[in-house]
């Protein structure tokens, strides 16, 4: 992307720090903000999906490699495998937003989207940062092109979330030039077709490390395709490495550092999954629309029904808040990375140390967009009724290959523990200062005889809902604090429900400023549909955050000490309710009108 087409770089948020700063809508990145580069890459990769993806559906579902790599290698033609590859190696470099943009419009159809993510994201991206200039020049311009195709094998039998504690093993041969590794990867995206692995073992059984292996490297193995649940069409299979013999030079940045290429690789995995359960959502949704305008029951279309539109609404607020939390992520990766001069020694190092800065931001992306997209892909079966539970429609496919989400690119309940103990050890480094807001607003609540200053306009209830909210996140977390101390990490139901409070914080967050962002520029009509979502969504996430905090201060307290902060939750959470059932139905009609989600 030229440089002066990228948009303006907002103000550069810290990690984490949604939670105690004041951000403006002005600071924030929108789908709103697309330059008119995002509008015509998402162009190309939505007509790719659409007029050549689909088309061949039956084939992809039906395991057909061939006609996978086919496609694949169709993609790099177009541009879409390039976008985060350097341009001295092929590809475009463009900003997270455009890595955003692909990811979400080609993720129709999953079995072809998973294909797509692992070669572009955790298959390329490790040669990208950790690469040898040699092997950089080596694989980049093949990877981009789709000549070659990338896949990442870190998981074993024994250690899928534990993953530093692999059996594979490494060792140096006498003369030095080679390794030898021997193993097994199980669950690996794209085996069956992949060119090239980056593969994790431990060097001399101690040493985390990463190694580029070939597929056609003696001792290297593919194992039976795995039968799954969903993503029928994605190759899933096993490595198996006996006595595997891997130049030296293939070793993937030094020797025990495997677990920085594992864990900053998966930050921008999680950030595109977060993107492709919103765009699979809103094709899901598109699915379940037209049917119910189509499908006609007691003499007219079940689109009219109350509890029908109530389905469409939750699932178009749900995409409401998604994008807007994955593009303002994004927006924010972007304006972290502004400035840095990529070809410059030690460029990559500081990509990923400032990419790192949003590890929480890109978790709560991957968890609530995956939990998301199944109660989107849900509705829409049962909007279809018993056609949603056959085949030959789309709601089935949608409702099985969604729930892989939930596990891969580290289960939800491993990302939940990463969010609340990533904000918690920053807060103990002096990095973000939670400990001081916590303090701040226990002392408040112990005080305050009421639940905030009134707010005025059209969003009034939902910035008091959000204000609100990161207090009972501040009181329920010192009130953890209090009782737990330095064993809080091992309350893992407690660690649990404050993550379930931080991601509804920053999910009606988001939702907020986008809409705010829409009313400035547009005026209140024009953004009543995003003002509509936003008023509809708070209820839900506010929900959440006084059921969450509920259950970690009562795991937290007892007694008098119990009542007294149970008291002081009833007053935070004193707030007259919106009429959702207002808003669902104006938000349904508004996605039936138009035939699709939009805002």
């Amino acid at each position: 992307m030229a440089t002066s087409d990228r948009p303006a770089a907002a103000g550069r948020a810290k990690g984490g720090g949604f939670l105690i700063e004041e951000t403006r809508p002005e600071d924030v990145f929108t789908p709103e903000d697309f330059t008119g580069d995002h509008r015509q890459i998402a162009k190309t990769a939505t007509e790719f999906t659409l007029n050549e993806v689909m088309p061949a559906m039956k084939e992809i579902e039906e395991k057909n490699l061939a006609v996978t790599k086919g496609l694949l290698r169709r993609a790099g033609e177009l541009g879409l495998l390039a976008v985060d590859i350097p341009e001295q190696y092929g590809g475009l470099e463009m900003d997270k937003v455009s890595s955003a943009v692909v990811t979400e419009s080609i993720s129709k159809l999953a079995s072809f989207a998973v294909a797509f993510a692992a070669h572009t994201c955790i298959g390329t991206l490790p040669i990208v940062w950790y690469g040898t200039p040699k092997q950089k020049q080596k694989y980049l311009p093949k990877l981009a092109s789709g000549e070659w195709i990338a896949a990442y094998a870190l998981s074993e039998a024994s250690s899928g979330s534990d993953a530093l504690n692999c059996r594979a093993r490494a060792s140096l041969s006498a003369d030095g030039r080679h390794y030898i590794l021997n193993g097994e990867k199980m669950w690996i995206t794209n085996a069956g077709l992949a060119d090239v692995f980056t593969v994790f073992v431990k060097i001399d059984g101690e040493k985390f490390s990463a190694f580029l292996v070939d597929r056609n490297t003696p001792g290297l193995s593919i194992g039976a395709e795995e039968h799954k649940l969903g993503i029928w069409g994605a190759s899933t299979c096993p490595l198996v490495l006996s006595d595997c013999k891997v130049a030296a030079e293939n070793l993937l940045g030094e020797p025990g550092r495997g677990q920085h290429i594992a864990f900053n690789v998966l930050n921008i995995g999680r950030l595109k999954l977060g993107a492709a359960c919103a765009g699979g959502a809103r094709y899901a949704l598109q699915d379940g629309i037209q049917y119910a305008r189509d499908r006609k029951a007691f003499g007219k279309p079940i689109c009219e029904f109350g509890l029908i539109q109530e389905k469409l609404a939750d699932a178009a607020s749900g995409i409401y808040a998604g994008e807007s939390m994955v593009y303002r992520t994004s927006g924010m990766l972007d304006a972290a990375l502004a400035g840095i001069d990529t070809s410059a020694e030690g460029a990559s190092q500081e990509i990923q140390k400032r990419i790192e800065e949003y590890a929480v931001e890109c978790s709560i992306l991957k968890v609530w967009g995956s939990e998301m997209l199944d109660m989107v892909v849900d509705h829409v079966v049962q909007i279809f009724g018993g056609y949603g539970y056959v085949e030959e429609y789309p709601a089935a496919r949608s409702y099985r290959d969604s729930r892989v989400n939930r596990i891969f690119e580290g289960t939800n309940e491993i990302n939940r523990l990463i969010i609340t103990g990533w904000l918690m050890k920053r807060a103990m480094a002096g990095q973000l200062p939670l400990l001081q807001a916590i303090k701040r607003v226990m002392d408040e609540v112990m005080y305050s005889s009421g639940a905030g200053n009134e707010r005025e306009g059209p969003l009034a209830g939902a910035r008091q809902m959000l204000a609100n909210a990161k207090k009972l996140f501040f009181f329920a977390a010192g009130a953890a604090s209090q009782k737990y101390a330095q064993n809080l990490a091992d309350q893992q139901e407690v660690m649990g429900a404050l993550a379930d409070c931080v991601m509804e914080t920053y999910a009606l967050e988001s939702c907020v400023l986008r809409a705010e962002k829409m009313l400035a520029a547009r005026g209140p009509q024009a953004a009543r549909p995003a003002v509509a979502m936003t008023s509809y969504y708070a209820e839900k996430a506010f929900d959440t955050v006084v059921r969450s905090s509920r259950k970690v201060i009562a795991a937290s307290a007892e007694g008098d000490t119990l009542r007294t902060q149970l008291a002081i939750l009833r007053r935070l959470v004193k707030q007259e309710p919106a009429d959702t059932i207002g808003l669902g139905r104006e938000i349904a009609r508004h996605v039936i009108e138009t035939g699709r989600y939009a805002v």
